[in-house]
């Protein structure tokens, strides 16, 4: 085994780091989703007050992804990663205070700390791969794998191990606030990561990801159409599907089909696990050889927006509700998985290779926006007309990002507009 990893090439070595540092922040990223949402149900608070304990998780998220591709390219995505993991850390500790201490406005702040930490840490992640994938065409083809099929690859793995993790972390969280308590489990968590920030500074490349021409702070809106209407169309597929997804179906559950609050945190990081597990494999399940990743993109974005109109239907049958949900949820998890993997695909693809991570967090913003969107109207829509108000909601927003995608246009990992 040692030896194995003695041969392997520089750039694979930095990838192999890059995901370790990024699956053991997203560990703790999930557990500290679930022991905040498990703590403060202990507490009295009701499933909507929980879910704006987030409000700014979700909107410093925007901000950083913004501000944060073009800071990666000025100091060095090594860097910018690490200072993700060192405000996760921060974050950890300042919610290891006593009860008394624990107030709404300390847990908001240190939300808004974690959502600039999970931003950086993600964006330095995806931003690396183009960087980092070897590009000798004849290489690849000897290999049986172009370049853009390669990095699919990556990607996906990156992206959908990601996200089998988080689910992971849903556990995590539920398992260390029984084990430990909330102030301890806390603690445990950041001393785990701080050894991680310790190593990750040893082993990452030093000018990883930094540009040549340093961009002007003005270049982080993106002046790219093929972006634009890429950034346009993952803020509404992110929002499509956090419209009934973060506080809708939970609430749903609890309040209409009486499910226990446990059996709801089960389902949440089954279904985030499997989520990623679809992401991982798309390579093997989508062919982006023979059509246009646009095509492919909008083909998907379309089925994906059939399976929302579908379970609307199911919902009004005689069928059960509660079957109809479960079964929806994981057909939506499955479609959505896929569609999430080929436009993070397409973002990689379309970033330019000086300067990657500003194409990136740009791309990012409107992702963390699209969850932003989408937390606030789940909880208000429901609140005001039920969960069929969000279902047609996330319906109508997948159908437009399946429209705007069709705007994308990736030849050969360059941008024609």
């Amino acid at each position: 085994m040692l030896n194995k990893l003695q041969t392997l090439s520089s750039e694979v070595k930095q990838y192999l780091v890059i995901t370790a540092n990024y699956w053991a922040f997203t560990l703790t990223d999930g557990a500290l989703r679930m022991l905040v949402v498990l703590y403060f149900h202990q507490l009295g608070y009701s499933p909507l007050a929980i879910a704006m304990l987030f409000l700014f998780y979700e909107f410093f998220g925007v901000v950083t992804n913004l501000i944060g591709g073009w800071l990666g390219a000025h100091i060095g995505l090594n860097r910018t990663m690490q200072i993700g993991l060192v405000l996760q850390v921060a974050a950890l500790a300042m919610l290891a205070v006593p009860d008394q201490y624990l107030t709404v406005v300390l847990v908001m702040a240190a939300q808004a700390l974690s959502g600039i930490a999970k931003d950086l840490n993600k964006m330095s992640a995806k931003s690396s791969i183009k960087a980092l994938i070897p590009k000798d065409s004849a290489q690849s083809e000897q290999q049986g794998a172009s370049f853009e099929g390669k990095l699919f690859k990556w990607v996906a793995l990156l992206t959908g191990s990601k996200n089998t993790l988080k689910g992971i972390g849903f556990f995590l969280g539920g398992a260390l606030l029984t084990l430990l308590g909330f102030q301890s489990a806390m603690l445990a968590m950041a001393s785990a990561l701080f050894l991680v920030v310790i190593a990750s500074q040893l082993l990452l490349k030093k000018d990883l990801g930094k540009a040549k021409n340093k961009p002007k702070f003005n270049d982080i809106f993106s002046k790219s159409a093929s972006l634009n209407y890429l950034s346009a169309a993952r803020l509404c597929l992110f929002a499509a599907r956090d419209v009934w997804f973060v506080v809708a179906i939970p609430v749903f559950f609890v309040s209409e089909l009486a499910w226990q609050h446990h059996h709801v945190g089960l389902f949440m990081a089954l279904w985030v696990i499997g989520y990623g597990i679809v992401q991982a494999l798309s390579p093997k399940l989508v062919n982006l050889s023979t059509k246009p990743v646009h095509t492919v993109a909008s083909q998907w974005g379309g089925i994906l927006t059939l399976s929302v109109i579908a379970l609307m239907f199911a919902l009004n049958s005689e069928l059960s509700a509660t079957w109809v949900l479960v079964i929806g949820l994981l057909l939506f998890g499955a479609v959505f998985a896929i569609n999430s993997a080929v436009h993070s695909y397409a973002i990689v693809a379309l970033a330019k290779e000086d300067g990657v991570s500003i194409d990136v967090g740009f791309y990012y913003m409107a992702n963390a926006m699209g969850r932003l969107l989408g937390t606030i109207f789940s909880g208000l829509m429901y609140q005001q007309y039920g969960l069929m108000a969000c279902l047609v909601a996330s319906s109508l927003l997948a159908g437009l990002a399946a429209l705007l995608v069709t705007q994308v246009k990736v030849t050969d990992g360059a941008v024609t507009a």
